[in-house]
C-alpha cells in the first residue's frame, strides 16, 4: 500500500456523570483550566513533553495509559497524565511504533511497523525500564500493522498479504514468543488489499476467541472475522468506500461478539470521505452504512465501557459521538487525534500528532 510510512500502519450509558446530553457538549480545554462549577465532559489535554505522533494508545485505567509513536517513542503515565515517563526502548529511534497493548502499569507489548525487519514486537515487564525484542520479521514481503490480545496470554498480530493472503502471528505467552499461523484458513486477498497502521485498531478482539481484521486499498473495503483465534476467517464487504490505496476501513470496535462499528474513509486531506462509518449487528457478517456518518476520515473508534449505544470516533479533523450504536454521528470537538481508547473503569484517552494526548473529563 502506498504511503505506508505516514498512514499505515475493544446496558448503561457512561455512568458517574456522563450522559448523552452532557457528551454533546464535549470540548477540549487545557489541563490547567479550572471552572467554578463541575464542567461538562470534555477532552482535557495533557502535556506529553514531546512532539512525537502517537498512533498507539492503551488505556489501562483513569491513572495509567501507554503511548507508542514515531521515532521509537513510548511514554507511560501512572498519575492521570500529569506526568509522562519516557520509557522508549534503547536504540529504537529509527522505528515507527503504531500499536501498544498494555496489561497493567508494568506489562506492555509494542509493535513497530515497516517492511522486512522494521516490523518488530517488543515486551516489557517492568514499566518500560527494560525491553525484550520478542519478534523480528525476516520476510521482506511482510508488513505488520496491528496487535490485539484476547487476554493476558493470547494475542495476534497481522501483516499485509504475503503470497496473496493476510499473515497472522500468534502468541500464547503474553507476547514473549510468536509463531506464524497457517494460511489455509485465510481467504484470498483482493488485488491491492492491505491494512492500515493508522491507530492500532485494524485488528480487534472481543471475548476469548473472536477477532476482526479491517482492510482497504482493494476494490472493496472488507472486514474479516475469525471465531477461533485466527485459524479460520470469513470475509464480508462493507459500504465504506475503497478502490484506492488511501481508502478503506481504518479502525474497528466491537462491544461484544455481535455489535461492531467500522470507521475510515480517505486519509488524504483534500479528498471527501462519504460513508466513512458502518455498523454490524451480526458479528461482522453484514455491514450497513451509518445513516449520518462522520463528516471526514476517521482513524480511531471505541465504545464507551458498559454502554450499549455510545461510542467515540476520532481523526485529524475532530471527535464524533454516536448515542445510537453507530447509526448517526455528530462532531463534538474539532481537535486532531489519531486514536482513542477507553478503560474498564470508564476512563477514555485519545492521542495523535505533535504529542497530543487527552483524557475525557470528568
Amino acid at each position: 500500500m502506498t504511503g505506508k510510512g505516514n498512514t499505515k500502519r475493544s446496558g448503561r450509558m457512561m455512568a458517574v456523570g456522563l450522559c448523552a446530553a452532557a457528551l454533546a457538549a464535549l470540548s477540549v480545554v487545557p489541563a490547567q483550566a479550572h471552572g467554578a462549577s463541575r464542567p461538562a465532559p470534555h477532552w482535557q489535554l495533557k502535556d506529553s513533553g514531546t512532539a512525537a505522533r502517537f498512533r498507539g494508545l492503551a488505556a489501562v485505567d483513569r491513572d495509567t495509559a501507554w503511548l507508542a509513536g514515531s521515532g521509537g517513542t513510548v511514554l507511560r503515565t501512572t498519575d492521570g497524565g500529569a506526568h509522562w515517563r519516557n520509557v522508549s526502548p534503547p536504540g529504537a529511534g529509527d522505528l515507527e511504533f503504531r500499536d501498544v497493548e498494555a496489561f497493567d502499569a508494568r506489562r506492555a507489548v509494542v509493535l513497530a511497523i515497516g517492511e522486512g525487519e522494521d516490523s518488530r514486537v517488543l515486551r516489557t515487564d517492568d514499566g518500560g525500564a527494560t525491553w525484550t525484542e520478542t519478534f523480528r520479521n525476516t520476510d521482506t514481503k511482510a508488513f505488520y500493522d496491528c496487535l490485539a490480545f484476547f487476554d493476558r496470554r493470547h494475542g495476534l498480530a497481522m501483516s499485509d498479504p504475503v503470497d496473496g493472503r493476510f499473515r497472522i502471528l500468534s502468541t500464547h505467552d503474553g507476547g514473549r514468543s510468536w509463531k506464524v499461523l497457517p494460511s489455509a484458513g485465510m481467504p484470498d486477498a483482493l488485488e491491492g488489499e492491505a491494512g492500515f497502521a493508522a491507530g492500532g485498531q485494524c485488528l480487534v478482539t472481543s471475548g476469548p476467541r473472536d477477532v476482526w481484521l479491517a482492510t482497504g486499498g482493494g476494490a472493496r473495503a472488507r472486514v474479516l472475522h475469525s471465531a477461533d483465534r485466527g485459524l479460520t476467517w470469513k470475509a464480508a464487504g462493507t459500504p465504506v468506500p475503497a478502490g484506492d490505496p488511501a481508502r478503506g476501513v481504518f479502525a474497528l470496535a466491537f462491544r461484544d461478539r455481535t455489535h461492531g462499528i467500522a470507521v475510515g474513509g480517505d486519509y488524504r486531506a483534500d479528498q471527501a470521505s462519504p460513508r466513512a462509518a458502518a455498523v454490524s449487528g451480526d458479528g461482522g457478517r453484514t455491514w450497513t452504512s451509518a445513516a449520518q456518518p462522520p463528516p471526514a476520515y476517521r482513524s480511531g473508534v471505541t465504545w464507551l465501557p458498559h454502554s450499549r449505544t455510545t461510542a467515540l470516533a476520532v481523526g485529524p479533523t475532530g471527535t464524533d459521538l454516536t448515542t445510537d450504536g453507530g447509526r448517526t454521528w455528530r462532531t463534538v470537538d474539532p481537535g486532531s487525534f489519531d486514536t482513542v481508547d477507553c478503560a474498564p473503569d470508564r476512563a477514555c484517552w485519545a492521542a495523535g500528532e505533535q504529542g497530543r494526548v487527552a483524557r475525557l473529563e470528568p
